[in-house]
C-alpha cells in the first residue's frame, strides 16, 4: 500500500517521509529540522510512556484549558511530528515498523549498536525491505571502535572531546574548573550534522537510486566542532588550555566590567581596535607598537587586557553599548534568557512562536531559525500527544488487509491518545 505523503506543498522538503525512531535529544533534533523543513516526520513512541523526556519536568506546558502538554523539554525537540505508538518488542509492533519503513524515505534511530537487530530493524534489515533507504544512526561513540557498545552521553563526550578542556576559567583563578557548555551543545551539533548526512545521502539516492548507512557520533562530532582550537594543537604539538572567556587568537574578545554590569568586547581586526581606542579616548593604544596589531596584542595580552579593565569600567553598560555600537565595534551585553526574548533584534526575527495543538490551543515555542526567500520552514505545529496520530498515521499507510489496527490496540501492540497500555520490554 503506498500513499501520498502528508507534507507541506511549497516546502523545502515536502514530499520526503521521515520515520523517526529517536528520543532524548540528538535524534529528535535532527527530525525536527527536517520537520522544520517540511518533511513528514513519524515519531516511534513506547505505548503508555513515550519519550523520555515527555516526563523531564517541571517545568511542563499547559494549554488554554489547563491539560499537560508533557515536559517543556520534549516540546524543545519534537515540533512538528506526528506521535505512533507501537511496541517494538512484539512480533507485529516490528512488522507495522518494517511496513513504515517501506515507506518512508528516510529511518533516523539512537539505540545502542546492534540493539535493533533482533527485532529486524537495523540498516541491513530495513535495506532489504527498502534498498534506497537512508538510514541514520545516532550513537555516542560510533558503530566501530573500542567504544562502539558504550553508552555514549552529552556531559561524558563534551570532556572525552576536549571541549570541557578549554572551557571555564585557567587554573589559578578563582572557581577554576573544566567546565561544560549551559546546554548540550554536543547532542545539537550532532543533530545538525546528521542532517547534513541525510540530506546529502537523498542527494545520492536520487542520483544514483541507491540507499546508504549514515553513521554518527557523538565523539566525531564534537573533536570535528573543536575548530580552530584543534588546529592550534595540530600546527603547534601544544594542547590549549582554558583561558575563561577570553580568546586564543584574537584580543581584546572577552568580557569587561563596566561601572554596571559586564560588557562583551569583540574586536576581529586592527581597525576595530583603533576605533574602540578612539571612543574610549585612548587613542595612543592603537599606535603603541606592542597592541598595534593583534599578533601583538596576543603576544601583550598581560599587558593590554588591565589598561583595557581600567578604561572599560570607568563607564556604565549602557554608555558603552551605545557608543561602540555607533562607531561599529562589536560590542554586546550578556543577556539572560528572558532578556533575550524581550530583545527587539529577536522578537523581529519571529525567534518565539506560539504553534498551535491539533484542538487549535497555542503553546509557547521557539522558531526555526532558517530564512528561506522561496521554500521557508512550515508554519511551527505543536509537538504531538503520545500516540495522537497513531491511528490516522497507521489507517493511512498500512493495508487494512495486512493489518488490523484495532486487534493491535486491543492488545497493547499500539497505543494512541488517552489509551495507555503496557509498554512491554524497554526499548
Amino acid at each position: 500500500m503506498s500513499e501520498a505523503k502528508s507534507t507541506a506543498p511549497g516546502t523545502a522538503l515536502s514530499g520526503l517521509r521521515v520515520l523517526d525512531m529517536t528520543r532524548i535529544l540528538a535524534g529528535p533534533w535532527a527530525t525536527q529540522i527536517l520537520a522544520d523543513m517540511g518533511a513528514e516526520v513519524i515519531k516511534i513512541e513506547r505505548p503508555g510512556k513515550g519519550d523520555d523526556t515527555r516526563s523531564w519536568g517541571p517545568p511542563n506546558l499547559s494549554d488554554a484549558e489547563g491539560r499537560d502538554r508533557s515536559a517543556a523539554y520534549f516540546h524543545a525537540a519534537n515540533r512538528g511530528k506526528r506521535s505512533v505508538a507501537v511496541d517494538m518488542a512484539r512480533p507485529e509492533g516490528q512488522r507495522v515498523l518494517r511496513a513504515l519503513a517501506a515507506q518512508s524515505d528516510v529511518v533516523v534511530e539512537n539505540f545502542k549498536v546492534g540493539g535493533l537487530a533482533k527485532y529486524g530493524l537495523d540498516y541491513a534489515s530495513l535495506a532489504k525491505v527498502k534498498p534506497d533507504i537512508v538510514y541514520c544512526s545516532i550513537t555516542g561513540f560510533g558503530q566501530t571502535g573500542p567504544y562502539a557498545d558504550r553508552a555514549g552521553y552529552d556531559f561524558l563526550v563534551q570532556g572525552m572531546g576536549g571541549l570541557m578542556s578549554v572551557t571555564g576559567q585557567p587554573d589559578g583563578a578563582p572557581g577554576a574548573e573544566p567546565m561544560k557548555v549551559g546546554v548540550a551543545l554536543t547532542d545539537l551539533l550532532t543533530g545538525l550534522y546528521a542532517v547534513i548526512g541525510i540530506l546529502s545521502a537523498l542527494r545520492h539516492r536520487d542520483a544514483a537510486g541507491e540507499g546508504q548507512h549514515v553513521d554518527m557520533a557523538l565523539l566525531d562530532v564534537q573533536v570535528a566542532s573543536l575548530a580552530n582550537q584543534a588546529m592550534n594543537y595540530l600546527a603547534t604539538g601544544t594542547a590549549p588550555g582554558r583561558l575563561g572567556n577570553a580568546h586564543p587568537s584574537i584580543v581584546p574578545y572577552q568580557v569587561f566590567a563596566a561601572s554596571d554590569g559586564h560588557v562583551i568586547l569583540a574586536v576581529g581586526n586592527d581597525g576595530q581596535f583603533a576605533r574602540f581606542c578612539g571612543v574610549a579616548g585612548a587613542p595612543g593604544l592603537a599606535a603603541d607598537p606592542q597592541f598595534a596589531t593583534n599578533p601583538g596584542r596576543v603576544r601583550h595580552r598581560g599587558v593590554l587586557v588591565p589598561i583595557l579593565q581600567g578604561l572599560i569600567s570607568g563607564r556604565s553598560m549602557d554608555d558603552w553599548i551605545e557608543a561602540l555600537s555607533a562607531a561599529h565595534v562589536p560590542v554586546g551585553p550578556i543577556n539572560t534568557i528572558d532578556r533575550v526574548f524581550a530583545d527587539p533584534q529577536v522578537i523581529a526575527r519571529g525567534m518565539r512562536t506560539e504553534p498551535e495543538t491539533p484542538e487549535g490551543h497555542q503553546l509557547v515555542g521557539v522558531a526555526s531559525p532558517i530564512k528561506m526567500s522561496r521554500t521557508p520552514p512550515v508554519q511551527p505545529r505543536a509537538a504531538p500527544t503520545l500516540g495522537a496520530d497513531t491511528r490516522a498515521v497507521l489507517g493511512r499507510l498500512l493495508d487494512p488487509s495486512d493489518f488490523d489496527l484495532d486487534a493491535l490496540m486491543a492488545d497493547g501492540t499500539l497505543g494512541c491518545e488517552n489509551a495507555p497500555f503496557n509498554a512491554g520490554d524497554e526499548q
